[in-house]
């Protein structure tokens, strides 16, 4: 009998957690140490570099899953600050032989090297380990790319194919596994946890819940829209799907509303879970399982318009990031074309990502990701194809930095497979000559709202009095419209740093010159 290290890199959860299940039903183990580590060299803390946002998110639900074992179970989280290769053998040694590492997949490379790395050391100190698959995602990524005759997917009719032959198909979809129920207990043994926590080998290394919560104060950033934590996770799925199930039977991806629901700049027409899916506060086999009940009851649209659907997509990046070697690069990818891109322009990068382009459409998407982490996926595509092969040349790795240290649901496999697609250079983007207007009217298929123009309104305030007709193109207004409306083009708001339709020309004669060579 020994204590389980739970170490929960990317499962911020009770419900359907398979590690806290395992250890609670397992007769090697007699208690547990639920376990998070804020890893510097992941941009977490001040000197990482990911954004107040993300950080603050971060913390809330560190705090929520704290107190959530604690109330359910009286059991505490320990959080260390540190290297997991370094902090992780400590504990192991502070525990013994005998005990164990249980530990959810990751498909970055970093994290594999990472978890081979601890899983040698605690070996030599007779710790055993044991990492479980199918936490963040659907599908068994390992073992689905080993499978006889897989292929990497290109489309949702391929990953339908392969989640039929993996999960097999019943009457009413794929059989997906049900999600587990929280533990019924977790044995928690105190005197094991406050030894640890005042050990002088993990001295230094050691956070409270409180200092926790005080660094999520600190950030200043007041009340969040997206709040972290299960419990902010498990409530929204409620309002957002479970109690809505004509939402969900109607939900089709390409319809939804990029400037968020009518007449409400901060409330996504989406489902805005998708935060609380990427760092593991909410399950995705939960978040499935309540699409596929409402389904069962009426007709519903299909993948790949559908809920579900994104969930497949979600699958699908995941086997690709996994199974294409240099997945993060556009070098040695080869699910990526090598585009000769323009040369890094700092200015144009940063008007971009500061949104302060001179178009008001893609300004109010960067600023909305400033200040809330989230945008919605059309907005997404928007900027993305603004800045690389639409309007201003650069490389997609530029901008899916800007994601990585913005985006509240920020994945290294789904981040690095949306700019690939958008970029237009994998095998699964939309013809690269399809170019978004980045100055949307009521017909676009951005689907922005152009009559009132509440969302732009918002988000760029220096352009709230502007008569709608020009809101999306205000340098085209007459300069009596621009000084009526308190903001002057070029002195109040930028001009447009770069001619839209030349700049879109020149990109796709480059495009298409960049392509003939590899060809």
């Amino acid at each position: 009998m020994g204590t389980a290290i739970v170490w929960l890199r990317n499962i911020l959860r009770i419900h359907d957690n398979p590690l806290l299940d395992w250890a609670c039903a397992s007769d090697e183990i007699d208690s547990v140490i639920p376990l998070v580590v804020l890893d510097p060299t992941r941009g977490i803390g001040e000197e990482g570099g990911l954004s107040p946002n993300r950080m603050r998110f971060l913390y809330d639900s560190i705090v929520d899953l704290g107190d959530r074992l604690e109330s359910e179970y009286s059991a505490g989280l320990m959080v260390l600050h540190g290297k997991p290769k370094k902090a992780i053998p400590l504990i192991a040694e502070e525990l013994g032989p005998g005990a164990w590492l249980l530990c959810d997949y990751r498909p970055e490379p970093e994290s594999r090297h990472e978890v081979s790395d601890i899983q040698a050391s605690l070996s030599a100190m007779g710790v055993q380990s044991k990492v479980f698959p199918s936490v963040g995602t659907i599908l068994d990524v390992e073992d689905v790319i080993g499978s006889e005759g897989y292929r990497n997917p290109k489309s949702s009719s391929d990953i339908g194919n392969i989640m039929g032959r993996s999960l097999g198909e019943g009457p009413d979809g794929y059989l997906v596994p049900k999600p587990l129920e929280p533990p019924g207990h977790v044995t928690f043994d105190k005197g094991t946890f406050d030894s640890l926590g005042s050990s002088e080998s993990l001295s230094g290394m050691v956070v409270t819940k409180g200092e926790i919560a005080e660094r999520a104060t600190e950030l200043g950033l007041g009340e969040l829209y997206f709040g972290g934590g299960e419990s902010e996770a498990l409530e929204r799925l409620r309002r957002k799907v479970s109690e809505r199930p004509e939402f969900v039977n109607e939900f089709s991806k390409p319809s939804t509303m990029s400037t968020n629901e009518m007449g409400s700049p901060m409330e996504p027409s989406t489902t805005g879970l998708s935060p609380y899916i990427s760092t593991g506060c909410l399950s995705v086999r939960t978040v499935w399982d309540e699409c596929a009940a409402a389904n069962v009851s009426s007709e519903h649209t299909k993948p790949p318009q559908s809920l579900i659907g994104q969930l497949m997509f979600r699958e699908m990046f995941y086997l690709l990031s996994r199974s294409v070697e240099n997945w993060d690069d556009d070098v040695g990818n080869s699910n990526c074309m090598p585009i000769e891109w323009g040369e890094l322009d700092e200015e144009l990068v940063s008007a971009w990502e500061a949104g302060m382009t001179g178009f008001p459409y893609i300004d109010a998407m960067m600023r909305q990701l400033e200040s809330t982490g989230w945008m919605h996926h059309l907005g997404r595509h928007a900027v993305s194809c603004f800045l690389t092969r639409g309007q201003l040349w650069q490389n997609w790795k530029h901008g899916r930095d800007v994601f990585e240290r913005k985006l509240l649901d920020s994945d290294w496999a789904l981040n690095n497979g949306n700019w690939l697609w958008l970029a237009g250079v994998a095998p699964f983007s939309m013809p690269y000559f399809r170019v978004y207007n980045p100055c949307p009217d009521s017909k676009s298929s951005l689907n922005a709202e152009t009559e009132e123009a509440s969302f732009v309104r918002h988000w760029v305030p220096e352009l709230a009095s502007y008569p709608s007709r020009y809101i999306f193109e205000p340098h085209l207004a007459p300069i009596e419209v621009q000084e009526a409306s308190g903001c002057v083009i070029g002195r109040d708001y930028p001009n447009p740093i770069v001619d839209r339709k030349e700049s879109r020309r020149v990109n796709l004669e480059l495009f298409k010159e960049s392509v003939s060579r590899i060809s």
